[in-house]
């Protein structure tokens, strides 16, 4: 399979798995999805922030499902069906929940561009970059950004400690 080879020595092409919020287009690294699936039983969190929908029973393992659409300060449409791209971060799955699932594509290095400052803050902070194809941007999302929503205070304390080793 030389395409999978190239995209895990990080050489000319790139495999990603793509997805809608909206009319938006997004894409996340193939090697980091282990399945997509259709509306998952979601088992609500109480109190947790609203971009979080709840925990999904993955056939005995348990995922955290994280709205995309509320993540990135879309309103919520009731008459879209979410479905999920589940991928593994940090040893943990998590299920991101989407509009609608795009096909697997192959993209060229040589497109790859920073994120532009037309995406809105709230998104950008997300995007690791894009591709320009066929005059449709396809973001990149980094998942590892996603995934550091979770823990919120992690940034909380680290603020702490920079507050503290300046003020000594």
């Amino acid at each position: 399979m030389k395409t999978a080879e190239l995209t895990v020595s990080g050489a000319e092409q790139e495999l990603l798995t793509t997805f809608y919020i909206g009319t938006d287009y997004y894409g996340i690294e193939v090697m980091k999805v282990q399945e997509v699936t259709g509306s998952p039983i979601l088992v609500l969190v109480p109190l947790a922030p609203k971009f979080v929908q709840g925990l999904v029973n993955l056939r005995g393992q348990l995922a955290t499902a994280l709205g995309l659409r509320e993540l990135f300060g879309k309103e919520p449409i009731a008459s879209v069906e979410p479905m999920s791209v589940v991928c593994r971060a940090d040893g943990n799955l998590v299920a991101l929940m989407v509009d609608s699932i795009g096909d697997v594509v192959e993209v060229e290095r040589k497109d790859y561009d920073p994120p532009p400052d037309t995406i809105p803050l709230q998104v950008k902070k997300f995007i690791k970059g894009v591709y320009r194809m066929n005059g449709v941007l396809l973001s990149v999302l980094d998942l590892e950004k996603v995934t550091q929503e979770l823990s919120p205070t992690v940034e909380i304390i680290e603020n702490r400690q920079q507050k503290q080793k300046e003020g000594m």
